[in-house]
């Protein structure tokens, strides 16, 4: 799908899939040691062909997205569909984008999407797995979801969002 035009060029995002296991690998290695920590909790990310497989996509019950910009990957997105505590279906969800593109709506944009294709799919509720000090995606998900709960452990904050 489109998003909004920047004056060098289009956003857009879209499903990922097997053809982007050698994009995905450059964006990955073009994160910034900080980025990758606050995303996936560690600064140094094997990307073998396994965590690839996943990222694109490739299992069952993982949607994978990814926002582009003249063809190269600038964000990621997934979700992986389980069962919350009550039964409901929910998704875990967690995104990442290109540290030049941060704070310029690349992690809304795909947040957005992420839910309603989590939404369709009939999950009721997000989970989403943030450290306490990524105050930027705290409050881009409180601006989003302000009534959502959180459970803190000694580093993180998982955020419980109902999806309406």
């Amino acid at each position: 799908m489109p998003w909004p035009a920047w004056p060098a060029g289009q956003v857009r995002i879209r499903q990922a899939g097997s053809a982007d296991h050698a994009a995905l690998r450059d964006f990955l290695g073009g994160l910034s040691l900080r980025t990758r920590y606050l995303r996936f909790f560690a600064g140094a990310l094997p990307a073998s062909p396994a965590m690839l497989h996943v990222l694109a996509g490739g299992r069952p019950g993982v949607d994978a997205l990814v926002a582009t910009r003249n063809g190269a990957i600038i964000g990621h997105a997934m979700a992986v569909d389980g069962t919350g505590p009550d039964g409901t279906a929910m998704a875990e969800i967690g995104v990442v984008v290109a540290d030049a593109w941060q704070g310029r709506g690349v992690g809304s944009g795909l947040l957005h999407a992420l839910a309603g294709r989590a939404r369709a799919r009939g999950a009721t509720t997000l989970a989403m797995d943030v450290l306490a000090e990524n105050q930027r995606v705290l409050a881009m998900i409180a601006a989003r979801w302000p009534a959502a709960w959180h459970d803190r452990s000694a580093a993180s904050v998982t955020v419980h969002a109902r999806l309406g």
